[in-house]
């Protein structure tokens, strides 16, 4: 130890702190007295002799230290107090004395003696002691230690009547006689590491004993030199025993004595079996090792709860006895105790779940040879398939094991099953050989066999395919339990049976539903319809009858069953039983069906209809009307063949040609074809209001001999009602407007025929009109129009709902199963479908096909470019409105009029900005410079043109410019009151331009005059500019015909132009090709038209 010495004052109130008081007045008297010799003195330690009562000085051990709560002093004694006795206070007054510590006791003085002083005043060291510290920790010989062992009986309480000897232990430490002391060596100053009385103790011993004292978690500082239970070391005690022995730790008794031992080799827990008349007797015990001193007549106590170790006592002998394992607690209560009885009837249950399990604990023996235990052997892998139901099966793998005769079996991926051999186990099933390709799950992740449950197609797979190939290759045994039939795969082709019928009167249903019935059998056996569509809809390769007969679906008729049921459940009325509701118009959709299987029975009134409907493809020719003042063209007389064959069969259809092919006269021969049979026919049609007065004009001209009216004003305003107004009229011509203000007035009157002009005025079925036009009685409807869909294919929902109503009755079920398969480009196949479904109820001829004389229609669009501070205008726009629409694009529906604002503002900056801005009037628009310097030439060179816009105001601008050229023209727009006067203008070729508002000139109009048409800002509806511009591009064209559609470069049109591109494919794939198509501008086209991200 370096430094000073600590100083001990004896005025400190701490310094005898550990001392009684009569000690500490002995101990002074004793100092006083000269009865203290030191022998040496040490940085904070001295050694002295202490004169006593006996004749042979005590030796006394002191040590000391200074902490933060005053002098710390530690003693041992060889007097029988062993310490903290009046030795050692004398001592410490000596040291004090010497070392010039303050000594102010009652009275006493204080003087100050120097280092030299002191060495002068008594005997130096001995020259060993002097120079013994300069030896090495190995020269020097070291203090050993010892574990006192004693036997303690706890006394009995309530909770342990009757408790068991324990065996203590603590260590101890030579005292100054040579005897063994606990003081300085108990506990606490093991476990601490730096006491001073262990400083020259033997390192490993210590060591050993740290070790053993590490195993008692419980140890605590407060334990001091007491002793502690051996049990509470737990198992790992006995080899730290073993290492303190080997470390030369002496094992001694209460009284200091060696007389404990350590066994060398352990006890074993032995289970003896014996033979009884009833059965089994099983006794515990233990059997002591080679290494032990035990004799028969000696008793064994058990060490630890439960036991991990055993004591005997024989003679004044201790012997402590290793376990080579701990004892179960189970068995630790049976020890000692009467044998346990096993009845026979249970004998094979204790050899098979409770033998092996003793065996793995304790050894197993029969001492009279009365019970022989065959060894329990792995036998082989079972698989075990349960098939309880019909198309549902469970594999598992189980693992068979043979002791002697008896045989048990163990649920291979469970732990259970004490007697298994898990290695033997791994080896069989690493050599198994697995079906994997032929069906899913029978290996998990690891490549062990799996357990898997089956239904359907893999019941079917496993039970005629996966067993088989494991029989086969006899790797296994294979199990089959259960009473479900046996499958057997079908030897026939399915057999599809239809019948139809007429629904009972009496369910109120009426005459225009029929019945159909779809009955399917296999090898004479029904099939259940709603099992059978539910595997052909889910995609199920394979039908498991109950009979356990098995149907491959994988079939064509199958497949085309599974669409035709398909789609009748997404558009009809079907129920699990397979029957099926259907109206007159789905014929096709039977004979499709009907081509699959045997017609059983149909009644005459659906094989009427059938017919019917057939014959629509080639209807019966009908003579041209007489009272029909035009020759009409073989397409012509075709349409009226078509018409006459619907009305004659009470059928609506929609007559769907092209633009400027004579719809409007084929539609006239139709009314005088059912006039001359039927005189006091009355035929309403409803047309736009800017087409009323056509109607009009063009009976006047093609049917001169029939009364017609145009209602164009309510009653209030005509002063009649509409009775009085219609008189013997056989024609009446109202606008949509008109129709549904005075709708309960047109519904009073009877009508052989609705006619619905420009019919996609109607295509909203959630509008008023459309619910009016649904409700008004007809015998037949007719839906006209060269744009039957504008937007989406709802749009052909809406005009078949009403012409062919219940063929489609559901719009959300048609928009599932056509209209989201369709426009999403996902199902090719249903727009087939779909062609084919309403072909029968629907003409269409294009010009092409059927004008071979008319003249060409050139389309060209010319790519206008903005001036520099156009584009800055309208760039500073664009992300004003970019950044608006973005946060609406979200919900188009809830902000679709805001949208649409923004969309229309970038619109028509892309014209000129002085639309949007009048501050910005002197820009000027590069699209008027354009036009004018195009309309100039074309007029100098006598042709006459016709100019579109969609914005009236920009139109206004196309006048002023016109005027200031000193170009004539004629002007049409919504707000136009007398459109004969413009029309008339321009035809009679009193004007070369006519200017035109795109939704005003779409409709009615027949300007064959013109041969060059301008369309000044492109829109995304294709139909309304293909309507615009057909009105000079039709019959009595002689003129090549020439489009000019103006874009402005880097703005929105460009975008406009490739959506309406997409929605003209939407057009052409349903009425005439099989392009790709889009649906109903939405979110993803506002994106797209402003660039914002998707």
């Amino acid at each position: 130890m370096s430094g000073p010495v600590p100083r001990l004052e004896l005025s400190d109130p701490g310094l005898f702190a550990g001392y009684d008081p009569r000690s500490v007045e002995r101990g002074i008297r004793y100092a006083a007295d000269g009865r203290v010799e030191l022998i040496d003195v040490g940085d904070g330690w001295a050694t002295a002799d202490v004169a006593g009562t006996r004749p042979t000085p005590y030796e006394v051990d002191i040590s000391w230290s200074v902490t933060a709560r005053g002098v710390s002093v530690a003693d041992d004694c060889t007097c029988p107090l062993g310490g903290s006795c009046k030795h050692a206070v004398a001592v410490i007054v000596e040291v004090a004395r010497h070392t010039n510590a303050s000594v102010g006791i009652a009275g006493g003085s204080r003087r100050t003696t120097s280092a030299t002083g002191l060495a002068a005043s008594r005997p130096g060291p001995t020259w060993r002691t002097a120079f013994d510290r300069l030896r090495s920790d190995d020269e020097r010989a070291h203090t050993p230690l010892a574990l006192q062992f004693t036997i303690s009986r706890p006394r009995a309480t309530t909770y342990d009547p009757a408790p068991a000897a324990q065996v203590l232990v603590r260590p101890m430490r030579p005292g100054a006689k040579g005897k063994w002391v606990k003081s300085g060596a108990g506990w606490r100053e093991v476990t601490s590491g730096y006491a001073w009385e262990l400083r020259s103790v033997d390192p490993d011993q210590l060591a050993a004993i740290q070790r053993l004292a590490a195993g008692y978690r419980e140890l605590s500082y407060s334990s001091g030199s007491t002793a502690v239970p051996l049990e509470r070391f737990g198992p790992g005690a006995w080899p730290v025993l073993r290492a303190a022995v080997d470390a030369g730790v002496a094992l001694i008794d209460g009284r200091g004595q060696e007389t404990v031992t350590l066994a060398s080799d352990p006890a074993t827990l032995a289970v003896d079996l014996v033979a009884t008349d009833d059965g089994l007797a099983v006794s515990t015990g233990f059997v002591p090792g080679a290494g032990t001193t035990v004799h028969g007549e000696d008793q064994l106590f058990t060490i630890g709860r439960p036991p991990h170790g055993l004591f005997t006592v024989h003679d004044t002998r201790l012997e402590l006895i290793p376990l080579d394992r701990p004892v179960p607690a189970a068995l630790a209560e049976l020890i000692g105790g009467p044998p346990v009885a096993v009845p026979e009837s249970d004998l094979d249950e204790f050899l098979d779940e409770v033998h092996p399990r003793l065996s793995r604990v304790a050894t197993v023996g029969s001492s009279d040879g009365s019970i022989t235990v065959d060894a329990t052997e792995l036998d082989r892998l079972v698989v075990r398939i349960d098939h309880h139901a019909v198309d549902a099966a469970r594999l598992e793998w189980w693992v068979r094991y043979r002791r002697g005769e008896r045989i048990s079996t163990f649920p291979l991926r469970h732990p259970g099953g004490v007697a298994r051999d898990r290695s033997a186990e791994r080896d069989l099933v690493q050599d198994v050989e697995l079906p994997t390709d032929l069906l899913d799950g029978l290996v998990d992740v690891s490549g062990r066999p799996a357990d898997v449950s089956v239904h359907g197609p893999d019941a079917v797979t496993l039970l005629t395919r996966v067993v088989p190939w494991l029989l086969d290759r006899g790797q296994v045994d294979v199990e089959l339990r259960g009473d479900a039939p046996e499958l057997r795969e079908a030897s026939q082709d399915p057999l599809i049976a239809l019948n139809v019928t007429d629904p009972d009167a009496s369910d109120g249903s009426g005459t225009d539903w029929f019945d159909l019935s779809v009955d399917v059998s296999i090898d004479g056996e029904p099939i259940e319809f709603a099992s059978l569509f539910t595997a052909l809809a889910t995609g199920a390769s394979v039908l498991i009858l109950p009979s356990g007969t098995w149907l491959n679906l994988d079939r064509p008729e199958l497949d085309r069953l599974r669409d035709l049921i398909d789609e009748a459940r997404g558009l009809l009325e079907v129920d699990d039983s397979g029957s099926i509701r259907l109206n007159p118009f789905q014929t096709d959709w039977w004979e499709e069906l009907a081509s699959l299987g045997v017609v059983e029975s149909q009644s005459r009134r659906w094989a009427d209809n059938v017919a019917r409907m057939q014959a629509l493809s080639a209807p019966e020719p009908v003579d041209p009307p007489a009272g029909l003042a035009a020759e009409l063209r073989h397409y012509q007389q075709d349409g009226l063949d078509w018409l006459a064959f619907l009305h004659r069969n009470r059928l609506g259809g929609i007559l769907a040609d092209d633009m400027g092919l004579g719809k409007t006269v084929q539609t006239l021969g139709l009314f005088l074809h059912v006039l001359d049979q039927d005189p006091d026919a009355r035929f309403l049609v409803v047309a736009p209001t800017t087409v009323v007065a056509n109607w009009h004009r063009e009976t006047d001209r093609f049917a001169p001999g029939v009364e017609v009216v145009t209602i164009r004003e309510t009653e209030a305003r005509r002063g009649t009602s509409l009775t009085e107004a219609v008189g013997d009229a056989r024609i009446v011509v109202t606008s949509y407007a008109l129709f549904r203000l005075e709708f309960d007035q047109y519904r009073s009157i009877d009508w052989e025929m609705l006619v619905l002009d420009e019919a996609q005025f109607v295509k909203n079925h959630t509008s008023k009109t459309y619910q009016c036009v649904r409700r008004l009685e007809a015998t037949t409807k007719l839906a006209i129009t060269g744009t039957p869909i504008e937007n989406s294919l709802m749009d052909l929902w809406s005009l078949l709902s009403i012409v062919a109503p219940g063929l489609y009755p559901d719009p959300r079920r048609f928009s599932e199963v056509y209209r989201k398969p369709i426009e999403s480009g996902r199902a090719p196949d249903r727009l087939d479908t779909l062609r084919r479904r309403v072909t029968p109820l629907m003409r269409r001829r294009t010009k092409d096909e059927v004008l071979t004389e008319l003249p060409p229609k050139v389309e060209q669009t010319v790519d206008v470019e903005l001036s520099a501070r156009h584009m800055r205008i309208y760039q500073t726009q664009l992300q004003q409105q970019r950044k608006k629409v973005l946060g609406l694009v979200g919900d188009v529906q809830r902000h679709r009029f805001e949208i649409f604002k923004s969309l229309t503002i970038l619109r028509q900056l892309s014209l000129d900005p002085a639309l949007v801005d009048a501050e910005h009037d002197g820009v000027g628009s590069a699209k008027l410079d354009r036009l004018l310097e195009d309309l100039t030439q074309v007029v100098a060179e006598g042709h006459r043109a016709l100019v579109f816009s969609t914005f009236t105001r920009f139109l206004t601008r196309v006048k002023a410019r016109l005027d200031d050229a000193g170009i004539g023209y004629a002007y049409l727009d919504g707000r136009t009151r007398n459109r004969e006067r413009p029309i008339a203008a321009f035809k009679d070729g009193d004007v070369p331009v006519f200017v035109i508002s795109l939704k005003a000139g779409g409709f009615g109009l027949n300007l064959t005059e013109a041969d060059y048409c301008f369309v000044l800002d492109p829109w995304w509806n294709p139909a309304a500019e293909t309507q615009a511009v057909d009105r000079a591009h039709r019959i009595g064209q002689d003129n090549t015909v020439v489009v000019y559609r103006y874009v402005s470069t880097g703005t929105i049109e460009e975008k406009v132009m490739e959506l309406k591109a997409r929605k003209a494919a939407l057009f052409a794939s349903v009425m005439d090709a099989d392009d790709a198509l889009t649906g109903a501008l939405d979110a993803d086209d506002i994106r797209a038209l402003i660039d914002l991200p998707s």
